[in-house]
């Protein structure tokens, strides 16, 4: 199946549900589509390893979910964060449409400049209250926090250095424990 889109006319969900299942991740941000490839294994590795520190922590009222997954913010916007953490409420459906309490995003060289960029915005101005910008390659964890529509950062640790998230939950992440290929 193909989709046959107007140069220039934006993007919309409705097009990007017809787009091919091809590995590709697709993403729309202000109708402008954004496709990247399949991630890298170490890129996978440290989205695994967030997940599986947040879904220890998180508490009952919360739910933690990895890409794919479809975040419709709107017509012209759908994204799919590496991680992300949401009300069990916003499951439901073909696609979340809740505000993520956070998101997590693996840097990649394929994603770096979108991650640090539209999509940083997008969340900010969507209103997730905490986002967090991992880089394996160091590895460092960059959290955000949303306060007066702006996002500021709290906390920035590398290596061995332990950051200790108080919202959306308590939880205690290394950024080494994300890229360490033997325990």
């Amino acid at each position: 199946m193909s989709a046959e889109l107007t140069w220039g006319a934006p993007v919309t969900y409705a097009d990007l549900q017809r787009m091919p299942d091809d590995g590709h991740r697709r993403e729309l941000i202000d109708g402008q589509l954004l496709v990247t490839p399949s991630p890298i294994p170490l890129h996978q590795l440290c989205v695994a390893r967030i997940y599986d520190r947040l879904a220890a922590a998180a508490p009952d009222d919360t739910v933690v979910l990895f890409a794919p997954l479809d975040w419709k913010i709107s017509d012209l916007s759908v994204v799919e964060p590496d991680v992300l953490v949401t009300h069990p409420d916003d499951v439901d459906g073909a696609y979340l449409s809740d505000t993520p309490l956070l998101v997590v995003e693996v840097l990649s060289p394929s994603t770096r400049l979108t991650d640090l960029g539209s999509k940083r915005m997008l969340y900010e101005r969507s209103g997730v209250g905490d986002y967090w910008i991992v880089d394996p390659a160091v590895p460092r964890l960059t959290a955000l926090r949303l306060e007066e529509d702006t996002y500021r950062e709290v906390d920035t640790v590398d290596g061995h250095h332990e950051h200790r998230a108080t919202t959306p939950f308590t939880v205690r992440i290394r950024p080494s424990d994300l890229v360490a290929t033997s325990p």
